[in-house]
């Protein structure tokens, strides 16, 4: 992996056993991505105060630093990172635990907004922290700053909006956001972007709904015969949010394809306007659970 330290990382555990987030506290933003993409001059705008130090020269940034916001009456907290280089780049001790310590930052947020620069967005490591991101569960933003430098803009948003759809599938309808750090352009419809993923991120849909859906889904495109017998799904639940994440009952859930669970996230995030998050879906052996015989 090209990420520094994320397999260490990753074997201290996932989103799955991190210690809930708190109800009712303020909503966790991380600003996360590669050096010198304009993320501490992002945040110095909308704090409206030079809080952050900034500068031409990559890696300023050294620790996570966390500064309370309050947009139109609702409180954030906002975490700005050390940008992340390549492994091959990262040699000094120092900037590994900086590394670290985004990496934790995205562990722990609700929100993630992954800032790159538009002379060089969507890189390799661009890639990688965004589909950490989507594996970690987190609710992401994509930002592309600098936007005040691009001479094309129109052909240029519609590379961007092409890549994404095409490269990072599991994140289908992610908002795309331009800004720039130094004249303040597009950090209201970044705000906006932050709560819509985040409202989405927490929805939940009701077990009649879902299965109502899933009836129609089974009966448009069918599971595959596996040795010549159907795998027959039985029921569907939403087990949590913060992703959608859901559970498909069947006798036979281990033989049913990969190809066939995309489907069924495809399907869920179109009908039910799941766009942008990342959406989890479980395969359990077992019949109704809430049937009792």
């Amino acid at each position: 992996a090209l990420l520094p330290l994320v397999r260490a990382y990753e074997e201290t555990g996932s989103e799955e056993d991190a210690k809930d987030e708190e109800e009712g506290g303020p909503l966790k933003v991380a600003v996360v991505g590669r050096p010198n993409a304009g993320k501490s001059t992002l945040i110095n705008k909308l704090l409206g105060d030079e809080r952050m130090l900034t500068g031409p020269e990559p890696g300023i940034t050294r620790d996570t630093i966390a500064v309370d916001l309050e947009w139109n009456g609702h409180p954030l907290k906002l975490y700005d990172t050390a940008g992340m280089r390549r492994r091959s780049r990262v040699s000094q001790k120092l900037e590994k635990l900086s590394v670290a310590d985004a990496l934790r930052a995205i562990r722990y947020a609700q929100v993630v907004v992954v800032m790159m620069d538009a002379d060089n967005p969507l890189e390799k490591q661009d890639l990688q922290i965004i589909d950490l991101i989507a594996r970690e569960g987190r609710a992401p933003v994509l930002v592309i700053n600098k936007w005040d430098t691009v001479t094309h803009k129109q052909e240029a948003i519609t590379n961007i909006r092409e890549a994404v759809g095409r490269l990072l599938p599991q994140i289908r309808g992610v908002p795309i956001i331009t800004t720039s750090g130094v004249s303040g352009h597009g950090l209201d419809k970044l705000m906006r972007a932050i709560f819509e993923i985040y409202e989405t991120w927490n929805q939940r849909v009701s077990t009649g709904a879902l299965n109502r859906w899933f009836e129609g889904v089974l009966e448009r495109h069918p599971p595959p015969a596996v040795k010549g017998r159907r795998v027959r799904l039985r029921y569907i639940t939403q087990g949590k949010s913060r992703p959608p994440t859901f559970m498909v009952f069947s006798q036979k859930a281990h033989q049913l394809p990969e190809s066939y669970t995309r489907y069924l996230v495809n399907s869920l995030r179109e009908d039910f306007e799941l766009w942008g998050t990342p959406i989890r879906v479980y395969l359990r052996k077992g019949e109704n659970p809430y049937v009792r015989s």
